[in-house]
């Protein structure tokens, strides 16, 4: 009998996993790195392991996806900011994102 073991990358993140993501995010160092890197493994692997500490299983690569997926919204609703008003009220986690995002 063959044992197939199932990926949980499709896994949504929960609302505790993406605050707890935002929260190393924040974090001056890491925003530092961010900014001055283009490959950015070897930082998602640190925030991996972080948010492991506060027992969030996520790899790097979710992570990374996840980081990219939030700045990619942050950035669409600020392009239509005008169209729908509050972006606060569409997206969960949008002041978080914008007091990281709109730093100059």
């Amino acid at each position: 009998m063959n044992i197939i073991t199932v990926h949980d990358s499709g896994r949504n993140w929960s609302e505790e996993e993406v605050a707890a993501l935002l929260q190393i995010w924040a974090e001056e160092g890491i925003q530092r790195q961010l900014q001055g890197s283009t490959r950015n493994k070897d930082i998602f692997m640190q925030i991996s392991r972080r948010l492991l500490q506060q027992g969030v299983e996520r790899d790097w690569k979710q992570c990374r996806t996840k980081y990219k997926n939030l700045k990619y919204l942050y950035r669409s609703l600020q392009r239509g900011k005008a169209d729908i008003g509050d972006p606060s009220r569409v997206m969960r986690f949008y002041e978080q994102l914008d007091a990281l995002l709109s730093k100059p």
